[in-house]
């Protein structure tokens, strides 16, 4: 009896096994991703339990007040929070429109900075003669001064200026902007503040965890909260733009390369173009430069549109930042290399055959492509480590601001500061390369042993970096784990869909079922980790909450939590300082924690208007003397839920002594 043999069944039984696989991949990075996110979740209520007290741990920040008539926004703020939390609520801060005085302040260091360096100058060479200036534009025209006298005249007039715009701001009521820091006289207070709706009227009184202080981005406060929607869709739109159609305005740049394209739209240059140096310049060098200078300045296009945004906290603005940068390598680095130069390559196969055929063509091109993230990933991937480590360009812009703009001690501490990590460029980077390693584990392992040299090389030089070399900005406690788990997933979706787009362009088309529920258990996965961690990292649990108040009252039963928390939040322009009508500059040390205790902050400083309770705070940067606003002093006897005007003394008494810092994002 004959059997016959199909060696087709060979053919799909090795298919079956890039299926099973993709499986075995799919459940062990699903598997990694339970227990990391687990870990992180731990680690994050671990860290906010053995937190010491700080200032966003009580405070609340809470948007769109309503307007009231007859009544001032501080006023509103009071009543409200006093009918409706009368047992923790405490103090609140109201919030001023400064961004004009702001830049004041910019202008008036910018001018102190140069009055420095002429003083340094001329005390280094007495001898010599004084140093000069002229009145015009930077200096280069206009009647030539003694710059010493020159900037102190200018430095003098800027402080009136100052003076009088600080009273402006207190004065009008217009400048106090629909926003408020409340604080609670417990951290379960704050909570149930923080995670509950506050009015019938879901768009009113918005209520979210306080930023760290370092973390508040102070200028988005003065955006009117009305106004957000349509921000966030008009720079939704403009990412979508910048997204899809960046090849546009690269292809043109190309294409000036190109000496005929060149000439014909400046047929003037012809000459030069002709000459041999300049001929290799462009058509050799001329295009990688415009494709690496927009690649330079991406990032900082892409904050400027999260700035725009309206967020009020500086690590929202890096996320929300990183994810756009994310998109766009995503669609123009990995899709754009195997679908955009698939379209480019076969062209007339993609205008002529029938759209079923279409993901053959894709199909095909992805195992083609492997040569090319190969050589992606050593130059771009192990150089980018290795210029990590060296820190070159650092060095190199360290050098340029020594040599150009550097005028005093203050100016080099300035250019040498080496930042914190760069978060919107450096994230979506290392995501990008898991997202290489997870779709060629399958179809071209060759991938992998270059992915696993990078990630551990990667892991110890930003683990060195993070510990020896960067300045901490902020700590958000992890909030950032939920996005690079959301884009994980992201990658394995991905990954699956490429497979099976590539298995229906074989013989193992009957095979392709088995791999359609796997994205579905994957998005399932995806949705319980959301629902089972997530919730660790947008709220804060009661039981902790409740447990850390009491260990609090405990151990410290005299704690005096109204003064510390008095200046925690007030707003720049009224931070208190130590000595009158000077600048003082303080340099803060970089290991010291942002929680400070009661007892480091005893000087006495009274509030602004608007029921604000000032006990200390230790000046920043710079302070700066104007002249006292007016203090109020609210009664006890007032019942809580009624607000009477005749309850609030003006008092002379005072001497009131405030100072700016601010600090440019």
């Amino acid at each position: 009896m004959l059997c016959y043999f199909d060696p087709c069944f060979i053919f799909d039984f090795r298919f079956f096994i890039h299926i099973a696989l993709e499986y075995l991949f799919t459940i062990w990075t699903c598997f990694m991703l339970y227990k990391e996110y687990d870990t992180v979740a731990s680690m994050r209520l671990h860290f906010l339990a053995s937190q010491h007290r700080c200032a966003e741990q009580f405070t609340v920040v809470v948007r769109n007040v309503p307007h009231v008539s007859g009544h001032s926004i501080s006023d509103t703020v009071d009543h409200f929070f006093k009918t409706n939390h009368p047992d923790h609520y405490l103090s609140h801060q109201a919030v001023y429109n400064a961004n004009k005085f702001s830049k004041l302040v910019r202008k008036r260091d910018r001018l102190q900075n140069w009055l420095d360096y002429n003083q340094l100058k001329f005390e280094r060479h007495p001898d010599k003669k004084r140093p000069t200036t002229r009145t015009g534009f930077c200096g280069l025209w206009g009647k030539k001064v003694d710059s010493i006298e020159y900037y102190k005249h200018q430095v003098k007039e800027l402080n009136k200026r100052m003076s009088l715009e600080r009273q402006k701001i207190l004065k009008d009521s217009k400048s106090i902007l629909p926003v408020a820091f409340v604080s609670f006289n417990s951290r379960w207070g704050a909570a149930i503040c923080a995670q509950t709706q506050q009015s019938k009227n879901p768009t009113l009184w918005l209520t979210n965890w306080a930023p760290e202080t370092r973390d508040i981005y102070w200028r988005n406060l003065a955006i009117p909260f009305v106004s957000l929607t349509v921000r966030k869709l008009i720079i939704s739109l403009s990412v979508f733009a910048l997204v899809f159609f960046y090849m546009i305005p690269i292809a043109f740049v190309q294409s000036l390369a190109n000496l005929e394209g060149l000439e014909k739209v400046a047929p003037f240059l012809r000459p030069l173009i002709e000459l041999k140096f300049i001929k290799s310049f462009l058509q050799g060098f001329l295009p990688g430069l415009a494709l690496k200078i927009f690649l330079h300045i991406l990032p900082t296009i892409l904050m400027i549109m999260s700035k725009i945004e309206g967020h009020i906290a500086l690590s929202t603005l890096e996320r929300r930042t990183s994810a756009k940068y994310y998109y766009f390598i995503l669609v123009n680095v990995f899709l754009g290399s195997i679908i955009t130069g698939t379209a480019f390559e076969q062209l007339h196969s993609f205008l002529h055959q029938s759209p079923t055929q279409i993901p053959r063509t894709i199909g095909v091109s992805i195992p083609m492509k492997a040569t090319f993230f190969i050589t992606y990933i050593m130059v771009d991937g192990w150089a980018g480590i290795a210029s990590e480590i060296l820190r070159l360009k650092p060095l190199v812009i360290f050098h340029l601001k020594n040599m150009f703009l550097v005028k005093t001690e203050r100016d080099r501490e300035k250019a040498m500061d080496p930042h914190s990590v760069d978060y919107p460029e450096t994230l979506p980077t290392l995501q990008l390369y898991f997202l290489l390693g997870i779709v060629y584990a399958v179809v071209t392992p060759i991938l992998l042993p270059f992915i696993v040299v990078f990630f551990a090389f990667a892991y110890l030089v930003y683990r060195h970096q993070i510990i020896n070399v960067y300045n901490q900005q902020y700590e958000s406690g992890a909030a950032f784990w939920p996005h690079v788990h959301s884009r994980i997933i992201a990658g394995l979706l991905i990954s699956q869909l490429l497979l099976l787009g590539l298995l229906s362009t074989k013989r193992a088309a009957k095979s392709t079922p088995l791999l359609v529920i796997l994205p579905i258990l994957t998005l399932w996965f995806h949705k319980y980790c959301k629902d089972r961690f997530e919730p660790a990292f947008r709220k804060y649990p009661l039981e902790e909450a409740m447990a850390k108040d009491m260990l609090e009252r405990s151990t410290e039963p005299d704690l005096n939590l109204k003064a510390y928390l008095a200046d925690a939040y007030l707003h720049p322009i009224f931070q208190t300082f130590e000595e009158e009508e000077e600048m003082v500059e303080v340099r803060v040390d970089k290991l010291q924690t942002h929680c400070s205790s009661p007892a480091a902050s005893e000087l006495s400083s009274p509030s602004p208007p608007h029921h604000t309770y000032h006990q200390s705070s230790s000046p920043d940067d710079h302070v700066y003397q104007p002249s006292s606003p007016p203090r109020y002093v609210h009664h006890p006897s007032v019942h809580p839920h009624h607000i009477d005007p005749s309850s609030y003394v003006y008092s002379h008494s005072s001497q009131s002594h405030y100072a700016y810092h601010y600090e440019e994002h």
